[in-house]
């Protein structure tokens, strides 16, 4: 489903310091609790916040699909889920300054990488059962013009053709990006990691 072909890199990981001391876990419970009692440490950090958007757009789907993963295999299988959460602890580390165009003199205006990857992910809320996992960048985004490669991994829901689904969900990344960035898009190759299959469909085969 590439644009171009490469090979991939390893998902990185991210630690406590990057989520200002707080962890996925950690943020997982505060859902659960509904947010309550507030706790400014955690909605006061960009880190935390997007984690939070990312982990809620992951709650929409998980029930249903892990009732799916649960009733066509004895032990569910959720190394998807696994590589979801790892893409969204990657989101929330801020990783480099990415520089934006601006008019006003003197100006000198940025985004941080983590922000430009909750984004991308964002770009699944448009297509329903997909799940974006690790978005990556070829080529030095922190210098203007510079040629960018965006590769991303999804997680898909079986019945509908894979090239038509990653087709609709690069354009959609495309139009994201432009509209938030100033970033000099070479590609957007996706990889399409899961298809998941719901019981019914293979016994009814």
């Amino acid at each position: 489903m590439n644009e171009h072909d490469a090979p991939g890199d390893p998902v990185l990981g991210v630690g406590p310091e990057d989520l200002d001391g707080h962890t996925i876990e950690e943020l997982s419970d505060y859902l659960d609790a509904g947010r309550t009692p507030p706790d400014p440490s955690i909605d006061r950090s960009p880190g935390c916040r997007i984690a939070l958007d990312a982990l809620e757009r992951l709650r929409d789907l998980t029930p249903e699909l892990l009732a799916a993963d649960t009733a066509a295999e004895p032990e569910p299988d959720d190394g998807w889920v696994q590589r979801v959460l790892s893409g969204i602890a990657l989101d929330a580390r801020a990783g480099r300054r990415i520089p934006l165009d601006s008019d006003a003199p003197g100006a000198d205006l940025g985004i941080t990488e983590g922000a430009v990857r909750g984004v991308i992910r964002a770009a699944e809320t448009a297509f329903p059962g997909v799940l974006v996992g690790a978005c990556r960048f070829d080529g030095d985004v922190t210098v203007p013009g510079e040629p960018i490669r965006v590769r991303v991994d999804a997680s898909v829901p079986y019945g509908e053709p894979i090239p038509a689904l990653a087709g609709r969900l690069r354009v959609e990344i495309r139009g994201r990006l432009r509209a938030h960035t100033s970033m000099n898009l070479a590609a957007v190759d996706i990889a399409v990691r899961d298809v998941r299959r719901p019981r019914g469909r293979e016994e009814s085969r």
